[in-house]
């Protein structure tokens, strides 16, 4: 007999979930979705060059330094982008000023 009291496939486990389970996720995934808008929210900025998305821009953006060369990545973020160009080399945000 506690055998049986201890057995978990005893209990239905359906009856053990309360109903307002799925009630009480809805306001949490919305307040998730918004806190990821949040932090993916960036302040668009007047200079051109690759975009942030993210945080893969600067990812992609020091990659091509990293394999091109500063001064062959440097031509082309200029001929992409103009004379005045940002990207991000290291993580931070560096400015190209080439005419």
């Amino acid at each position: 007999m506690v055998l049986e009291t201890l057995n978990p496939m005893h209990y239905n486990i359906t009856s053990l979930v309360p109903n307002t389970m799925p009630v009480a996720t809805v306001p949490i995934l919305i307040l998730m979705c918004f806190l990821f808008l949040i932090w993916n929210h960036e302040e668009t900025s007047s200079i051109p060059g690759p975009g942030y998305c993210m945080g893969i821009g600067p990812l992609i953006s020091h990659g091509r330094f990293l394999w091109m060369g500063v001064g062959t990545a440097c031509n082309y973020y200029n001929k992409m982008y103009g004379d005045f160009v940002r990207v991000w080399i290291s993580g931070e945000e560096t400015f190209i000023i080439s005419k």
